[in-house]
């Protein structure tokens, strides 16, 4: 193999060559190449002029600070939001859900409806119509919402000739000085044709609004609430009994007072979102249904209360008297068929009404009977045995008893009666002889005569529990004057008022035994279930011997011509009754002034089935006797009454017991 090592040339030596100047430098401190550019190279950027030495450099402060700033001041506005968060959904969510909700929500009561009264029959005596209170949201009236000054003034103009109401005071109503205040009443039970009559005049000014800038509904705000109003289909029919419904929808008095909350129900509510012053279909809504109040049936006859209200109207204009009564009972269970009174009122307009009429003058009244109540006298007498109605009773002229002298309504010459006669002619001093003969004193005599008064219901509350009802005065007999120890015993010096009266003579009439008077025979409730009233509470006061010889001696007040009661006779029938004419205390004066006059009695007298009972007070044109101006009465009621509950006459020959004889 050749040798070829000698053809190697030897390494170069690099021998250092004289030093090179430095690359000159840009400002920016980049090397700028000697050579020329080359190929894609960059273009050699002229060299900026070069600052003074003498200016100091200009450096851009650390951006850390500001952004460390900001960033606190952004934490701590999140931490305010935060906390007032956690503030309205924790702490006081309560406290504004409950505003949120006074806000949106409204709570409108669902009145029941009044349960209805009738008669024994089921006619209707009152009665509950569709009716409307007419209410407003008072912040729709506001001149931020209307955009004008004087809307509730424009729309208390528009309102006042439609509800019969005030401009001035509905104003007020829709101005109220509580600006937060959602609701007022502006009417209440107003007709259904009321409230059409403002829902047109509502859209008339919607319409108009809506081409017309210049024009506002001024009643946008105002709304209704469903309700019922009292209706008393037969006018003043009954008024006394019924009673009448106040403004508030309460009973103001009669039954519509005593069983109001029977009649009212339970009234429901029902809650509903709004906006604008009107519900949220899609919001959802809350409802309690009302519960309509029981329906009450009475125990009058209708028909039976006409005629005895149309007899009283009648003759108490016809003798220009103060006012009048008449009581219709069934004498065998206490129940009362009619009660009339004149002058009445109509309850459908009690703008027109007397308050001094609104009552009920048969229970509120209160009166010394007269002779009506010498039938008691008797009663005690023959239970005593103190006489029969044979026994003879010599009556004077005059009778002179304690520091009076007494006289009989006639005069007359020394009568010879049997004691049947002393109640057939009312003689005031036979009576006073007959009752004498209770006690060995006077004064025992006088505590016999009382303990049958009270037994007879005379002094005590007749049972019925009617408002304003008086139970009269009677007092006891320790405290009887000289006179009053006389007076007593034919109707003076004690009062009673009209059912009372009746109630005496039903109990009579009921072999001696006295049933409490009642008004009602049942409620119906919702569910539609009657439930009949309690039994009345039943006391014996005479043995039936004695009242059967009482309901004979009765039959010759009317019966027999020497009787004074003929004009209360009734054809076919045996009539039992007794007449009344007593001095009359003036209730403005305490003094006398004027006669009460009275008739009372019960047919068939021997099978007896209805109680009549007729007062006039204060009669001044034509005659004040009881016999002649109550006694007529008596017959049409009782006439009409027999035939209204089909009583057949008894066929029965008058008991015809003597009246007088011959010494």
């Amino acid at each position: 193999m050749p040798d070829t090592s000698g053809d190697r040339q030897p390494p170069r030596r690099r021998v250092p060559g004289p030093a090179k100047p430095p690359r000159p430098r840009d400002p920016r401190g980049t090397v700028r190449s000697r050579s020329g550019p080359g190929p894609g190279a960059r273009p050699v950027r002229r060299p900026s002029t070069p600052r003074s030495p003498a200016a100091p450099a200009l450096r851009l402060g650390s951006p850390r600070p500001r952004l460390r700033m900001v960033g606190l001041a952004l934490t701590l506005v999140l931490l305010v939001f935060v906390g007032r968060l956690l503030q309205v959904q924790a702490v006081d969510a309560s406290a504004y859900a409950a505003k949120a909700e006074l806000n949106r929500y409204v709570v409108h009561t669902l009145a029941a409806e009044r349960g209805g009264i009738t008669d024994r029959n089921g006619v209707a005596l009152a009665i509950s119509e569709d009716a409307y209170d007419i209410t407003a949201d008072p912040t729709m009236f506001t001149s931020k919402q209307l955009k004008v000054d004087d809307g509730p003034e424009q729309a208390a103009a528009l309102l006042a000739p439609i509800l019969g109401k005030d401009q001035a005071t509905l104003v007020k109503l829709l101005r109220p000085a509580n600006k937060d205040l959602r609701y007022v009443r502006l009417a209440t039970r107003q007709t259904p044709q009321v409230w059409k009559q403002i829902k047109d005049l509502k859209a008339a000014l919607t319409a108009k609004a809506g081409t017309d800038d210049n024009t506002v509904n001024v009643l946008a705000g105002v709304f209704a609430d469903p309700s019922s109003q009292r209706v008393y289909p037969n006018g003043d029919l009954a008024a006394g009994i019924l009673g009448w419904v106040n403004a508030e929808g309460k009973g103001g008095g009669g039954i519509e007072q005593q069983l109001d909350k029977r009649l009212t129900g339970k009234d429901g509510k029902i809650r509903y979102a709004q906006s604008g012053g009107r519900e949220v279909p899609t919001a959802g809504s809350t409802e309690t249904p009302a519960v309509p109040g029981s329906d009450v049936e009475l125990t009058i006859d209708r028909d039976i209360q006409w005629a005895a209200q149309n007899a009283i109207t009648e003759q108490v204009k016809k003798s220009k008297a103060d006012r009048g009564y008449v009581v219709v009972q069934d004498t065998r269970t206490g129940q009362i068929l009619a009660m009339a009174n004149s002058p009445g009122f109509d309850p459908n307009d009690l703008s027109t009404a007397d308050s001094a009429d609104m009552g009920n003058a048969a229970l509120q009244d209160a009166y010394e009977p007269g002779s009506t109540a010498k039938v008691m006298s008797m009663a005690a007498v023959l239970e005593e045995n103190a006489a029969t109605p044979l026994t003879h009773v010599v009556v004077p002229n005059r009778l002179h008893r304690g520091d009076r002298l007494f006289k009989d309504d006639v005069d007359h010459a020394t009568w010879y009666l049997t004691l049947n006669g002393v109640l057939a002619k009312s003689s005031n001093i036979g009576t006073i002889l007959a009752t004498g003969q209770l006690g060995k004193t006077q004064e025992q005599a006088n505590q016999v005569l009382y303990s049958y008064l009270r037994k007879f219901g005379i002094g005590s509350y007749s049972g019925l529990d009617f408002p304003g009802e008086t139970r009269g005065i009677l007092a006891a007999p320790n405290k009887w004057s000289t006179s009053q120890q006389y007076t007593v015993p034919f109707g003076q010096g004690f009062s009673i008022n009209a059912m009372q009266a009746a109630s005496v003579y039903s109990t009579i009439a009921n072999g001696g035994v006295r049933v409490d008077p009642t008004l009602v025979r049942g409620t119906k409730g919702a569910d539609g279930n009657f439930t009949p009233a309690a039994q009345p509470k039943k006391t014996r006061v005479i043995s039936a011997k004695t009242a059967k010889t009482l309901a004979e001696m009765l039959e010759s007040v009317v019966d027999d011509e020497q009787g004074t009661g003929a004009k209360a006779a009734i054809p076919g029938y045996n009539v039992a009754g007794k007449t009344g004419t007593a001095n009359r205390v003036d209730p403005a004066t305490g003094k006398y002034r004027g006669y009460t006059s009275s008739f009372a009695g019960f047919a068939p007298a021997d099978n007896p089935r209805i109680t009549v009972y007729c007062a006039i007070q204060n009669a001044t044109s034509g005659s004040y006797f009881g016999g002649q101006i109550c006694g007529p009465i008596y017959k049409q009621v009782m006439e009409f009454a027999l035939k209204t509950l089909q009583v057949p006459p008894t066929g029965a020959k008058a008991a015809d017991l003597p009246v007088d004889y011959k010494p």
